[in-house]
């Protein structure tokens, strides 16, 4: 904990006033969140709460989603399926153009071992457990991904990577350079 402390004192001081405070989902260390498993509170560690500006736009654009509900094929804010609120959000957010499905997204992402996702990167998931990516979001820290759920839901929720449906259906991550 000393480290981490050491680490962020040294950071602030070398950043000046061009520091921006970082944001999380509600711009708080502890937020309420609806998952596909239940509500529960979401602890952020120092570590995830130092977002890029990159990072920022991205996730305070698919936050803004969260409810939109699930529609195949969809790529706007009428209804998202997985790979079209990805595109959608990198597109709107950063200005990014990524290819339409969850498969060729993975294919054009740099590709990330689940210890070297930061927030902004984005998962891909064997729903199917057939051998191919066949799902995709956008990982937010903490476990957390943003995604249009086909599931119960039918929605744009916030799902953990490491936990029920998800936990053993997570291929990779991939970063978009």
């Amino acid at each position: 904990m000393k480290h981490i402390l050491f680490q962020l004192t040294i950071l602030l001081f070398f950043s000046g006033c061009i520091f921006q405070p970082p944001i999380t989902v509600d711009n708080q260390v502890n937020v309420y969140v609806e998952t596909e498993e239940s509500p529960e509170v979401v602890d952020s560690s120092l570590q995830d709460l130092l977002v890029s500006d990159k990072a920022e736009k991205l996730l305070s654009l698919a936050h803004a989603q969260i409810g939109t509900p699930y529609v195949y094929g969809g790529s706007s804010f009428r209804g998202f399926d997985c790979s079209g609120f990805v595109s959608y959000v990198y597109r709107y957010g950063i200005g990014k153009n990524l290819p339409r499905t969850s498969r060729a997204q993975s294919e054009y992402t740099m590709r990330l071992e689940r210890s070297q996702l930061v927030p902004g990167d984005i998962v891909f998931f064997d729903t199917a457990k057939k051998g191919y990516i066949n799902h995709c979001g956008i990982y937010m820290g903490n476990g957390r991904f943003i995604h249009a759920s086909s599931g119960k839901i039918k929605a744009v929720v916030i799902s953990n990577i490491d936990k029920g449906f998800y936990k053993n259906r997570f291929r990779w991550g991939g970063r978009v350079i």
